[in-house]
This record gives structure tokens, sequence and C-alpha cells, in this order.
């Protein structure tokens, strides 16, 4: 059987990649081939750039892999990325890594390049694809804003916290999961039970503050509310970076369960305050926002998860 494959390294899964990944299933679905996606761990800026920071994936494998099979993709085959990979000749990473899966068609980014040098880029592909037997399809840039989507753009929006225009340019909202780990009780003492989560994985957390969350907690079909603090509790001196999110109107603890949050609004900066008694009051306000601002029906059409 043959494929359509889509190369690139898709971190994000945001709507420019989503554009490249309905390309090949399009295609593939056309002649009743497979759809496969060649994506590379670890991003090869780690690996080719020394000056470029070491920043944590906005989607893991595990989660780039299940939220391409939701798409409809037949599988994920991820290269480990290594200075020998990049040495490679356009000839010979086709060769190596892309002909063995009989592509009729690869689905690429309009400014995608591979290779040495990047010497592999779209028209070179196309060139070498006439004479091995494929087709080249490049897919242009998604803009938002005069600007091309990228995930790029969605980590900075993260680091400043603006959740909700990340969500714009993903095309759903960012989330994190983990289970729920005994934290030191800080919240049940405020009044406010919080639920310490561990992500399952290493994923890039957003900005240090206050969030408007929905969550969705293992074994129920329900979504709620929560409000949920990434911080080092400045009020009581820590010093360790946390998550911890108080689910609105939930009687029982979350010990052990796992949890997903979805980052909607952002609220207010994390601040330390006089007292523990200024804090409760503080986070009393906040869960009163929350309940403000997701109180009313979802907006039609909203793509969620």
């Amino acid at each position: 059987m043959r494929s359509v494959v889509a190369i690139g390294v898709f971190d994000g899964l945001h709507v420019g990649h989503r554009a490249i990944i309905q390309e090949a299933l399009g295609r593939a679905r056309a002649h009743g081939d497979r759809t496969q996606v060649l994506s590379f761990d670890p991003h090869p800026d780690l690996v080719l750039q020394p000056s470029f920071s070491a920043v944590a994936p906005l989607t893991p494998i595990p989660e780039k892999r299940r939220r391409l099979l939701e798409m409809g993709a037949d599988e994920l085959i991820v290269l480990p990325f290594t200075r020998e990979l990049a040495s490679l000749t356009p000839e010979e990473f086709l060769d190596r890594h892309v002909m063995p899966h009989a592509p009729r068609a690869l689905a690429v980014g309009e400014n995608f390049a591979l290779g040495r040098g990047r010497a592999g880029n779209v028209p070179r592909l196309k060139a070498l694809g006439a004479t091995i037997g494929f087709e080249v399809v490049p897919v242009p840039l998604v803009m938002q804003g005069g600007e091309p989507v990228s995930s790029t753009r969605i980590r900075a929006r993260l680091a400043e916290g603006k959740v909700a225009d990340a969500a714009l340019l993903l095309g759903r909202r960012y989330d994190i999961e983990g289970r729920v780990v005994h934290g030191e009780g800080v919240g049940r003492e405020l009044g406010f039970p919080t639920a310490n989560l561990r992500l399952d994985e290493d994923k890039l957390i957003p900005a240090d503050g206050i969030y408007a969350t929905w969550v969705r907690i293992e074994g129920e079909e329900r979504t709620r509310a929560g409000a949920l603090c990434i911080g080092v509790r400045p009020t009581f001196g820590g010093q360790v970076r946390v998550i911890e999110v108080h689910v609105l109107d939930l009687a029982r603890d979350l010990y052990g369960a796992r949890i997903q949050v979805e980052f909607v609004e952002w609220l207010r900066p994390e601040e330390r305050f006089e007292n523990a008694a200024a804090l409760s009051v503080a986070i009393g306000r906040d869960v009163a926002e929350v309940r403000r601002r997701l109180g009313p029906a979802l907006p039609a059409g909203w793509p969620g998860c």
C-alpha cells in the first residue's frame, strides 16, 4: 500500500500544522492510501543552534501521537534528530527515511526544507519527486494578524500568560494533563482546597499567574470550572514552582486522579499578600471571577480539545 507522508516538527499541532495534515489526509483518502506523519525529536534547533534555549515542547510525543490519530492519521514516525541526520543530502534522506513508506505524495509547508544546508527545499523536492515517482504538495502558511502562525508565536503568548491568544493560533485551548498529588494543604487551610498537579510529560507551562480554566477529571464526562494558580506561593515564602487548581463546586478530594486542565483566560499575576487572610480574600475574588467568566454557555462551534 502506498502512503501520503506529511513531514515536519509539528510542535503544537497548531492551525498551520493542521492544514498540512488535512491536505495529507485528503489525498490519502482519495486513493485509499495510508497517512503517515514524519516528525523529529528533539527539536532540530536544539541540535543545530547552540544558542537556542532548551524549552519544553508544546506537544510531547505521546500527546502528538494521540492528537494525530484522532485527526485520522495512521501512524506517527519519530526520527531522532542528530547532526548525522541533518548532514544527509536530500537524496539520502529520502532514500533512507521516506521511500520505505512508498510515498505517493509528500505534504509539507511551503517554506519547508530538509537535508544538509536545508538544500531539500520545495523546488528541489519536487524535482526529485518527479524523478523518483511521488508528488510534493506545498501547503501555504496560515496567517493570523498579518503574520504566519508558528510555534514560536504560541510560545511567546504562553510566556506572557496570553492563553486566549494562544488558543486562536492553536485552534484549541492549550492544556496540560497529569496526576493529582499531595501538597502542603495550604489551599484547604485558606478555605479553597486545591489539586496539586504533577504533569505526565515535560511540557511548556504558561506564565506564573492565576487563570480561569476548564477541568476534566478522569472518569467523569462533565467539564468543571477551575481557578488555577501557577507560581511559587510567595505569601508563604515558597521557592518551588507548583501548579494547583481549585475546582469549583467539588466536595471530594482528587488525590491520585488524572485530570486535564484547559486554559481559558488570564486573570491576574501571582502576588505576595500581607498574610494568609488577605490571600484568602483574593482567592475568593478569583473564584467569583472564574464563575462570572465561565458561567455562560461556551461559544457555538468552539472546537474544544
